[in-house]
């Protein structure tokens, strides 16, 4: 039961079509509220977190399954879909920003994110091949750092950082 509530993020992965963009939708209230409660810091450790619940969670909710990823598992979106906000997190943190105002560091986040994901290039795609519930809340770490970058990215490039 408990498994399954950490599983499907509390029943959102049960939502259709796309369970997966509907946990990762899930996660950005979510985290928006683990960032104004503690901050950065407090995303960091609230991300380890959900990745180890995950990881347990999934492995519960798969053992004895032959789908080793089924689609109502989104806890491990949340913890991509927070690590790709990460940046937005820290730059607010940092320097007192309303994180909302970053807006459109949220919208590359979630965009980039569910790109990664689904498109599952280099890493993410071996990640996802493991075939175990390790592999299937670390594809979407991999997914969410690789957005994570590219929402730094955007960020210089939108603020000029890049341009000589």
């Amino acid at each position: 039961m408990i498994a399954q509530m950490i599983g499907t993020v509390c029943g959102v992965g049960h939502l259709r079509p796309a369970p997966g963009t509907w946990g990762s939708a899930a996660a950005l209230p979510l985290g928006w509220a683990v960032h104004v409660i503690g901050g950065f810091p407090m995303l960091v450790v609230a991300t380890a977190l959900v990745f180890a619940a995950g990881w347990w969670a999934t492995a519960r909710m798969t053992a004895g399954q032959e789908d080793h990823d089924p689609s109502e598992i989104v806890v491990d979106e949340v913890a991509g879909q927070w690590i790709a906000l990460a940046p937005l997190s820290y730059a607010a943190w940092d320097r007192g920003i309303d994180i909302l105002a970053m807006w459109p560091g949220w919208v590359a986040a979630f965009v980039l994110f569910r790109l990664f994901d689904i498109w599952k290039p280099l890493w993410v795609g071996t990640a996802d091949r493991r075939g175990d519930a390790l592999g299937v809340m670390l594809d979407d770490v991999i997914a969410g750092a690789m957005a994570s970058v590219g929402v730094l990215a955007l960020a210089a490039l939108a603020h000029g950082v890049l341009m000589g």
